[in-house]
């Protein structure tokens, strides 16, 4: 080899020693064949060595035909003898395209006299993979330094480059997860990654959910979709195909035989459809071994792995782990920073973050967005009596029923302490079930919150902005949705305003009944009237019975039965009888203070009422806050009220004789159990009812239970009162029957309290 060749050849950093020597070796041989074979021995001991060596070796003449090739050369073209690929050329051994591609070269290199060092050449394989070979081509000169031919040297690189393209496609992956790129990506270019490492295999990457019951598709780029979709949402178990029993175990799973194997048994039809023979699934775990997900590979021969693909398995598990750990770990970190702790409602940075957004798409697809401000009504007294505790708990309740009011489109914030905003996005421009959506989102705050046994009733007061009348940024349909809310807290409370789109104050939102009637009872609208209770004998006053009234602003006053079984239907019976109780109490006291004589008031108690385990407390804090002797009140219960669970009854009767206060049965003589009542509970009167004294006196059948019913109260040692007496007659009849008392439109009809003050005077 001349001077210039040896040192364009000493700069190659790659196989610069060996070939060297392969080049040396090669030009000795080659020399000897030139003498004659004049040393036979030393010729044979150079060919030797040049076809023990592991490396590619051959000398191609001017017109790249083979002149010499070593052995590992001819047995790569399938030849078994080395001298057998003498005379040919690349156009027999490849196809046309690539023999021409190395034709070329060739001639170059020969022509130019420049050697080509250090070529990556790609030999494809029959029934295989490529070869990869690390290739030098040198021009062969003889000894007038004429270019004779070429020498090629040429090492296997295969496995080499794979380890390179394994180490560059690991650390792709694990820059597209520093980078934080999405996971379905990062799980996909693993697959893929994985797969181009194996023969014959299809990847697949399934995720546990959050509940850790279900395996989600994570990524499966090579497997048929329908497969991939059948199987999303597989739950684990110890019998469920290859990934559900690892996920199960967390630990890996080798089904060599998908149609024998007992873990499949109930999906061997679906493997078979698409011609599934064998799965091996390892459990994806955290660098706590708790299960993420699987990584599985599937063939469709019956097999076990190879140890380099379960290797390839232990890689793509452990870069997995990494993955979905690194991606639940930012989740939990935004999630935390954009939520609510207490409630796990999205927040104001959250807001903030979406509401822009959601008001740009709203404008572009012409719809309207709708914001309501919420505030819970006096909720700081839930805290002052009950503990911050209790309060938290009322706040959760109340906040997954909002949520749960909403559609996936629209949003519930928590903007804190005991104020919400929800978003609403219309469906269109003129979306008129807003306001009912509205309606049933107030109702949902308002019903009972069961805390430790007792209900409690939470109220709100609503301010409505929509977009874009009611403001055109977030900034400003939030402040004028709070405006709007104030409007309603300073008319009442529990009641919903909206903010006009002119700039205006908020606007009145029409009501509806139970609404009103909510907002009836802590708005000032309510009034009790009173009726007389007489002694039958003297005509004196013997007490007052308080009754209800609804001073509605446009219907004007609404009598009981036009609200009271409203009432009972939505669960604001207890509100507004507590309300009945500590008004009555109050205006007692105040009778008493102005002077007048002390006259008991009577209080007709629901059932809901009474059936409250506080209701002996509420009784108890009346009297003490309106400072009235328990003396002067009475209770009026129903037989109906008192029998549906005895036991508990009793127990409550007992404590409210225990306060002083006095009992009555109401409506007796209108049920079957009105006898067992008086048998079993402690009251002090006994109220007939109206529909036996309306028969009197005609009625002989009346007469006779009438009568019986005094006698029997008389031994009873209870006071009866006659309800609903209007005739003189009926009157007379009582008088004469020894009724203690009566009530009714014979001595008065149920009066305000200006005209109560009269009578008692």
């Amino acid at each position: 080899m001349n001077e210039m060749s040896a040192t364009q050849w000493q700069s190659d950093g790659e196989l610069a020693e060996e070939t060297r020597r392969l080049v040396a070796a090669t030009e000795t041989m080659m020399a000897a064949n030139a003498r004659h074979h004049s040393d036979g021995i030393e010729n044979l001991r150079l060919k030797a060595i040049v076809h023990e060596l592991p490396d590619f070796l051959y000398v191609k003449d001017r017109d790249s035909r083979f002149v010499f090739a070593n052995a590992v050369v001819a047995r790569s073209h399938n030849f078994d003898n080395a001298a057998d690929i003498a005379g040919k050329r690349d156009f027999d051994l490849f196809d046309f395209d690539l023999a021409r591609k190395y034709f070329d070269v060739e001639q170059e290199i020969m022509s130019t006299g420049v050697p080509a060092l250090d070529m990556e050449e790609i030999i494809p394989v029959a029934g295989g993979k490529p070869m990869c070979r690390l290739t030098s081509k040198i021009p062969l000169r003889n000894d007038r330094g004429e270019v004779v031919g070429l020498i090629g040297v040429s090492r296997d690189i295969t496995e080499r480059k794979r380890q390179e393209d394994l180490r560059r496609g690991q650390s792709a992956l694990l820059e597209m997860i520093a980078r934080n790129e999405p996971l379905e990506m990062i799980l996909e270019a693993l697959v893929l990654l994985v797969e181009a490492e194996l023969d014959g295999i299809a990847g697949s990457i399934l995720l546990l959910d959050r509940d850790g019951t279900r395996l989600l598709h994570g990524a499966a780029p090579s497997m048929p979709g329908a497969y991939s979709r059948l199987i999303d949402g597989t739950p684990i178990g110890p019998k469920v195909g290859s990934c559900g029993t690892a996920a199960w175990r967390g630990k890996p799973v080798i089904v060599s035989d998908v149609t024998i194997d007992p873990l499949w048994e109930d999906f061997r039809g679906v493997a078979a459809e698409f011609g599934l023979r064998s799965c091996w699934s390892a459990p994806v775990l955290t660098s706590q071994n708790n299960v993420l997900g699987t990584f599985a590979l599937y063939s469709n021969t019956v097999r076990e792995p190879t140890a380099h693909e379960m290797e390839m398995v232990a890689l793509a598990t452990h870069i997995a782990g990494i993955a979905i750990e690194r991606k639940r770990g930012d989740e939990r970190i935004y999630f935390m920073a954009h939520h609510d702790d207490l409630t796990g409602l999205p927040n104001r940075a959250f807001l903030k973050e979406r509401m822009a957004k959601t008001l740009f798409q709203a404008g572009r697809n012409n719809r309207k967005v709708t914001v309501a401000y919420i505030d819970l009504d006096n909720f700081k007294d839930i805290n002052d009596s009950r503990g911050h505790a209790a309060g938290d708990e009322v706040l959760k309740e109340l906040a997954a029923r909002m949520a749960n009011c909403v559609r996936a489109s629209d949003m519930v914030v928590r903007l804190g302490g005991d104020e919400f905003l929800v978003v609403l996005v219309h469906q269109s421009s003129h979306d008129a079930g807003i306001l009912r959506r509205l309606r049933e989102l107030q109702k949902a705050i308002t019903r009972p919150v069961s805390l430790d046994g007792e209900e409690l009733l939470v109220t709100s007061s609503i301010g409505v902005a929509a977009f874009p009348s009611g403001g055109s940024t977030p900034e400003e349909l939030l402040a004028n949705a709070d405006q709007a809310m104030y409007r309603a807290k300073e008319l009442g409370r529990n009641t919903l305003q909206y903010h006009s789109g002119d700039g205006e104050n908020a606007v009145d939102i029409p009501l509806s009944e139970e609404e009103e009637l909510r907002q009836a009872i802590v708005g000032d609208q309510l009034r009790l009237h009173y009726q007389l209770q007489v002694e039958v004998a003297s005509g004196r006053t013997a007490g007052l019975e308080a009754l209800v009234r609804w001073q509605h602003p446009q219907r004007g006053l609404v009598p009981p039965g036009n609200f009271i079984p409203l009432a009972e239907e939505t669960g604001l019976i207890i509100q507004l009888g507590l309300w009945v109780l500590n008004e009555a109490c109050r205006q007692a006291r105040d009778w008493q203070d102005q002077g007048l004589n002390p006259v008991t008031v009577a209080v007709n108690v629901s059932a809901r009422q009474f059936a409250d385990p506080d209701f002996a407390c509420h009784v108890h804090e009346a009297l003490e806050r309106h400072r009235l002797d328990p003396r002067w009140l009475e209770l009026e219960l129903t037989e109906s009220t008192v029998m549906q669970d005895v036991d508990k009854a009793l127990g409550i009767m007992a404590r409210l004789h225990r306060l002083g206060v006095r009992l009555s049965i109401d409506d007796f003589g209108s049920g079957y159990s009105s006898l067992a009542a008086l048998k079993t509970f402690p009251f002090d009167r006994l109220k007939m009812d109206r529909s036996l004294v309306e028969a009197l006196p005609a009625d002989k059948t009346a007469v006779a239970i009438a009568s019986a019913v005094i006698s029997l109260a008389k031994t009873l040692k209870l006071t009866v009162v006659a309800e609903g007496v209007e005739s003189d007659a009926q009157l007379e009849f009582l008088r004469w029957a020894k009724c203690e008392e009566a009530q009714g439109y014979r001595f008065a009809k149920p009066l305000p309290v200006d005209e109560v003050v009269k009578l008692l005077k």
